[in-house]
């Protein structure tokens, strides 16, 4: 028990809080005693007042009023977090992207050269924000691709307390920008559990998309859990959009309560795929990649040197054979993988503008000098997930459909605007993580997990344009926050004791730059790719490339490689054979480690994971053949619906007084289909990737009153992504029918879900223009799958996960 200290105090004193990372004083009603009150015990419980005895208020003294607040003079903070950007890429750390605001405040503050991330989305954003690694939060991979083994299951469990909700109870104002995909999608709906949204794990307030990925020009988005309707602007962007409504949040907050700080995670969709920007961002970039990936490396390692975040003498390492010789391309090939680097270019610089913009806004308050902020460069390395030649239209990829060079260029124009749907060629994702040679989805390649840092605080850190060398890992993140507010970390939060943070404070960096690391161990496992980080020394191996969707043998045969990272920054040079019990030591190591974090069983599984039921996660529709679904039901993404592909079905809507307007459709311009009424006529239209639509139309419209609008698509068979037969019925009497090529086997949109009643985000058809609301009564539309052949079960199911592994592993 602590010891108790006896104070005189006012009649109306309020809550004292002491200045310090554990205690706070309490008043301890009518007796007048102050006792401390441990913060490691979240929420602080209020204290016990006594009931009172007092007939009349008049002659009554009240008790004091309990509040918690935050030490005093703990900064605002404001964690930005870059999508799919690689050590390479941001002029700030010598790339070729100029980033005003990021070198901004790197020249007034510190840059970190060995700061590292999970080298894939989900991952870091839950090792972020638990200060856990991301095992222990159970997001070994993203939930897309969760399973029943603990460390796998995409659900964050209670022990595992987000620092948004460890510094909301300790007197923070919270609130989360942009990208969230730490919330397993099934979960993602109506029925929830909610319990792992933003708003309910430590944010006062989010606004953002729930998924990995989204369309730019058009999201959908979420305000707390309340779905947002888009503005008609046809200027919208997201970018502009999320960081509008982070200033205005910000400067409320600042209004109402300027004593009051905040905690904010700024976490934009950029530069994740789809690569959408205006097109004055694009220009800027005009034959600025002309040149090539082979001479953007030697230009940035040259960068990179004289800048200091790379030391002198360090070499590029080999790139992966894959990834052609930028001499060895055809003038088309050089022509298109120019200007997609263009437009990753702009949508870069174009981000980092609109981070200015909030940073200015910060400052327009005067509290700039004691907001600490984390800027850091990427999730994780440049993603490769565009293949060798890139895309027009992500989502043929996720359906097996190749896009070839003349193709894309077809769309050269186009590229980063609405009309597109785009990502790089692969060569671009590895000159984007120089030094190193490997991208995104390799945790075994520091190009999959180093990330360029940058802190600012002006009033903590007295260094400005100093370069900090400690290794470090993205769940230090957390315990440097901590440290900095004064707050301990918690023992409990919300009644549960809380698995131990397993980062460790930057803070004894800040004002030294020789300190020694303390942050010495670390393990690295997505997918079966893996490493082990301990004193300088990294063992690693490669289990498979971003663009390989099958390993490249068994997790028994791999081969480790072995680096001596403080003489080869950019592992260039295997040690394996030079210095073989180092590698078993370390192999041991990584043993021991996974062993400690729920690592183990290694799991390569890469079509068997996409399958809910092979692997024990949760589905939502449960293997079931029938949904009812109602007016107003809007944005329900394909982890919540029925699924339509590979398969006969009927879909029975029930409508009364309707002259146009979407029924039910699901996804939108780059692939998805409508069922809908246009000057009064039933229509179905199927969308096949943005490329082709197939409409089978009534020539009558409907009749007055109540009607029954029937759809039925009777199925080819023979395997997967094959076509059909559509007829529409009304009453029960045969209007319209027509042949569909060709269907999608595999997924209809990233971000885009169905919505009954309209037709919003993206148009399905070219006929009409979102947002394309029925304006009669929908009483209900009935979705009923038909029985399929085992033969055709077996196809469908296997090209489903093949598709969806690309998806999930490209989030």
């Amino acid at each position: 028990m602590m010891k108790r200290i006896t104070v005189i105090v006012a009649t109306m004193l309020t809550l004292v809080m002491l200045v310090g990372p554990i205690s706070t004083l309490r008043v301890v009603a009518q007796s007048k005693v102050v006792e401390p009150v441990d913060r490691t015990i979240l929420p602080i419980p209020e204290p016990t007042v006594p009931k009172s005895t007092v007939f009349n208020a008049r002659n009554a003294t009240p008790p004091p009023r309990f509040e918690v607040k935050a030490p005093e003079g703990a900064p605002n903070v404001l964690i930005v977090l870059i999508d799919d950007m690689g050590f390479g890429m941001s002029e700030a750390f010598g790339g070729p992207i100029h980033m005003p605001t990021a070198t901004r405040l790197a020249n007034d503050g510190l840059r970190y050269n060995q700061f590292h991330t999970t080298a894939l989305c989900s991952p870091t954003r839950a090792a972020l924000m638990s200060g856990r690694n991301h095992h222990t939060a159970n997001f070994g991979s993203i939930a897309e691709t969760a399973t029943s083994f603990p460390g796998q299951t995409g659900q964050r469990p209670n022990s595992v307390a987000y620092l948004a909700e460890m510094v909301r109870l300790n007197g923070y104002s919270t609130a989360q920008f942009g990208k969230n995909h730490e919330t397993a999608p099934w979960e993602v709906s109506p029925s929830g559990p909610t319990t792992r949204w933003p708003t309910r794990s430590g944010f006062d307030k989010f606004y953002g998309f729930m998924g990995g990925e989204t369309n730019q020009w058009a999201p959908f988005l979420y305000d707390g859990m309340t779905p947002v309707e888009l503005p008609k602007d046809p200027n919208y962007h997201f970018m502009t959009d999320m960081t509008d409504k982070a200033i205005s949040w910000m400067s409320a907050e600042k209004s109402l309560t300027p004593d009051k700080p905040f905690f904010m995670y700024f976490a934009p969709g950029a530069t994740h795929a789809p690569h959408h920007v205006p097109k004055e961002w694009i220009a800027k970039y005009k034959g600025k990649f002309d040149q090539g990936w082979d001479v953007m490396r030697a230009e940035t390692l040259a960068r990179q040197i004289k800048l200091g975040v790379v030391p002198a003498g360090t070499k590029l390492a080999p790139k992966p054979e894959a990834i052609k010789d930028w001499n060895t391309l055809t003038a088309d090939e050089k022509k298109l993988f120019a200007r997609q680097m263009e437009v990753f270019a702009g949508f870069g610089e174009y981000c980092d503008t609109e981070i200015g913009r909030l940073i200015d806004a910060i400052g327009d308050t005067g509290q700039l000098d004691n907001t600490l902020i984390f800027y850091i460069v990427g999730d994780n390395g440049t993603s490769a997930e565009g293949g060798m030649s890139g895309l027009y239209n992500e989502m043929t990829y996720f359906n097996g459909q190749r896009e070839a060079v003349a193709d894309i260029l077809k769309h050269y124009d186009n590229l980063g605007d609405a009309t597109t749907y785009p990502h790089f060629a692969a060569g671009w994702a590895v000159a984007g993580d120089s030094p190193f040679a490997w991208t995104k989805q390799v945790p075994a390649d520091y190009g999959g997990t180093r990330n360029g840092l940058i802190i600012h605080w002006p009033k903590g850190i007295t260094a400005k344009n100093e370069v900090r060398s400690q290794w470090h890992h993205v769940i230090d993140v957390a315990p440097t926050v901590l440290e900095a507010a004064g707050l301990p970390e918690p023992k409990s939060v919300n009644g549960t004791v809380q698995t131990p943070l397993e980062g460790v404070s930057m803070v004894y960096t800040f004002a030294n730059a020789k300190a020694p690391d303390r942050h010495t161990t670390q393990y690295f496992e997505i997918f079966g790719n893996r490493a082990i980080y301990n004193d300088g020394w990294l063992a690693r191996t490669i289990h498979r490339a971003a663009w390989e969707f099958k390993p490249r043998g068994t997790l028994e045969a791999d081969v480790w490689e072995l680096f001596d990272t403080r003489a080869d920054f950019s592992l260039a040079n295997d040690l394996a054979k030079q210095n073989p019990a180092k590698l078993k030591e370390l192999q041991a190591l990584f043993l021991s480690e996974a062993t400690r974090y729920h690592v183990l069983p290694l799991d390569d599984r890469t079509l068997e994971r996409l399958n809910a039921a092979n692997v024990g996660r949760p589905e939502l529709m449960g293997g079931r053949t029938t949904l009812n679904v109602f007016d107003g039901m809007l944005g329900m993404s394909e982890n919540a619906f029925i699924n339509v592909k590979n398969r006969s079905h009927t879909i029975t809507a029930e409508v009364e007084n309707g002259t146009n307007g979407a029924i039910l459709a699901q996804a939108g311009r780059f692939g998805g289909w409508s069922l809908y009424v246009k000057d009064g006529k039933p229509m179905y239209t199927y969308n096949f990737l943005g490329l082709q639509e197939y409409t089978v139309a009534a020539t009558e419209a409907l009749p007055a009153g109540k009607a029954t609008i029937r759809f039925e698509f009777v199925y080819d068979g023979g395997g997967t992504g094959k076509g059909g037969v559509g007829t529409l019925f009304v009453n029960g009497q045969k209007v319209a029918s027509g042949r569909i090529e060709q269907t999608q086997c595999c997924m209809f949109s990233a971000d885009e879900g169905a919505d009954v009643g309209t037709d919003d985000g993206t148009a399905v058809s070219a006929g009409y223009a979102v947002p394309f609301k029925f304006n009669g009564k929908i009483k209900k539309v009935t979705i009923e799958l038909q029985p399929t052949t085992p033969a055709t079960a077996i196809e469908a199911d296997k090209a489903r996960r093949k598709a969806a592994l690309k998806v999930g592993l490209s989030n």
